[in-house]
């Protein structure tokens, strides 16, 4: 049985339960196809704090999405049962014993066959969700829209913190390294060769200079071929984005993707196996107008309209 988004038209937007798309609210992920949870931290950045307040925010901003996608034809709704199960409870204090609550959490969605849609939360909740994920489908290939890396072997001694989330993925083995893209990098280092190891590694590595002025289909389309058959996760850091599209962000780095191009990046991933996507590092004190948290609520619906079996109309 399928469940359809509350309407606008039958309860006002700024009305009811603010669950992602305004979808039922589950205690846990068993018999969905499609799990929305929230990841509420944000003691694993390492500059502006607020991402904690992510999930709530864009919970509230998705009541204004609609259930299908015109541009597209997606109808997610029509053959994905969806809900919104809450949630990861953990500590506010402790970020080692957090870290662990979230893979467990992620342990319990994924053997229910469900396809986690996380929003966080920093960057930081991405390492135990793949942790979770490698448990359950083996190491996975990764699309990751960042403009950052987060390859740094330690910050200020931590090993597990937002900016060393793929470095230990990729020494843990969760990743087949060569069907790794990292899309979007920019900004100032601390080396000229901040990228040479993850290239090294086999990691793909595209900055967002490269992307300027262009389409992003050709580039989605290619990741897409060469990640075949794979199972992939897909995590998506809102500052990809231009802080001119999305302020709202703990670590903002001018010189970003616009809008068009990560959809036209995201419809291009149409095809491919995806175990699991996150949506992170969104932190609303920093945008009062909630446009941040608007769109992500609607990059996280773009990323459902590709996961396998969604029809198209």
């Amino acid at each position: 049985m399928t469940h359809q988004p509350v309407s606008g038209n039958d309860l006002a937007r700024f009305a009811g339960i603010p669950s992602f798309m305004r979808l039922p609210v589950h205690a846990d992920a068993e018999g969905l196809d499609a799990a929305f949870v929230g990841v509420p931290m944000d003691h694993g950045t390492s500059w502006r704090p607020g991402a904690r307040f992510g999930p709530q925010q864009i919970r509230t901003q998705s009541a204004m999405i609609r259930p299908y996608a015109l541009q597209t034809g997606a109808a997610p709704f029509d053959g994905l049962t969806c809900a919104d199960i809450g949630d990861v409870a953990l500590s506010t204090f402790d970020l080692r014993a957090a870290i662990g609550a979230i893979e467990t959490a992620y342990g319990a969605i994924l053997s229910t066959g469900a396809v986690p849609m996380t929003m966080g939360g920093d960057h930081t909740v991405t390492l135990p969700i793949l942790r979770a994920t490698a448990a359950r489908h083996g190491p996975v290939a990764l699309v990751h829209v960042d403009a950052h890396a987060d390859v740094n072997d330690e910050m200020f001694g931590a090993r597990e913190c937002h900016g060393t989330v793929f470095r230990r993925a990729y020494e843990e083995g969760l990743l087949i390294a060569p069907k790794v893209w990292q899309v979007g990098l920019r900004g100032t280092g601390y080396s000229a060769g901040d990228f040479d190891e993850p290239r090294g590694w086999g990691f793909n590595l595209v900055t967002a200079p490269e992307l300027w002025h262009k389409s992003l289909t050709g580039l989605g389309e290619h990741i897409r071929a060469q990640i075949g058959a794979a199972k992939v996760y897909v995590s998506f850091d809102i500052d990809s984005l231009d802080p001119a599209f999305a302020p709202g962000t703990g670590t903002p780095e001018i010189g970003g993707l616009t809008v068009p191009q990560v959809l036209e990046l995201i419809r291009a991933l149409r095809g491919l196996q995806i175990v699991g996507c996150d949506l992170v590092e969104v932190a609303p004190p920093y945008d009062p107008s909630g446009n941040t948290a608007l769109l992500a609520a609607n990059l996280l619906f773009e990323l459902l309209c590709i996961l396998p079996g969604v029809p198209y109309r």
